[in-house]
């Protein structure tokens, strides 16, 4: 078997790693979902709070890297955490499970794209809560996971 050699050969073997650390990182982390939007990071935001709100869940917060590097004089390309729940969902979810409770609020995290666009990805509630293997947490969660997406759907159209 002939080794590959020189520069092409050393990109083989980058482009074959990165790949292979790609592929860990989308299987590392079930239930994330990614979608790209046609529509300005700001404009996103906006219309993904309001989605929020059009689905019946709460803005708990909403939290922002690049507007706080702004703050500071410093540009990065555009992020945000948009937290969202219910207090209905919060007592089923604690009742439930009171260790669950570091899962709420529900995050949903916008990036914005080189072309100034944003995208948004999210974890299926279903995929968040799996872990604590409790069948009144698995039901809320199969509940909420159209609920989110929804959410996303909506702010993306």
């Amino acid at each position: 078997m002939r080794r590959a050699s020189g520069v092409s050969g050393n990109l083989a073997v980058v482009a074959l790693r990165l790949a292979g650390t790609l592929a860990l990182a989308q299987d590392a982390v079930p239930g994330t979902r990614t979608i790209a939007t046609k529509h300005r990071f700001d404009a996103l935001l906006e219309r993904l709070e309001k989605s929020a709100a059009d689905n019946a869940m709460g803005v708990v917060a909403t939290a922002s890297a690049s507007r706080g590097a702004a703050a500071r004089g410093v540009g990065i390309p555009g992020n945000a955490v948009v937290m969202v729940f219910r207090n209905d969902y919060a007592v089923r979810m604690l009742a439930a499970s009171v260790p669950a409770g570091i899962e709420a609020p529900l995050r949903i995290y916008l990036t914005e794209n080189a072309d100034g666009t944003g995208s948004v990805t999210w974890r299926q509630p279903s995929a968040v809560f799996a872990p604590y293997r409790n069948a009144s947490l698995d039901a809320l969660a199969r509940e909420l996971d159209p609920v989110l997406e929804k959410i996303v759907r909506d702010a993306a159209k």
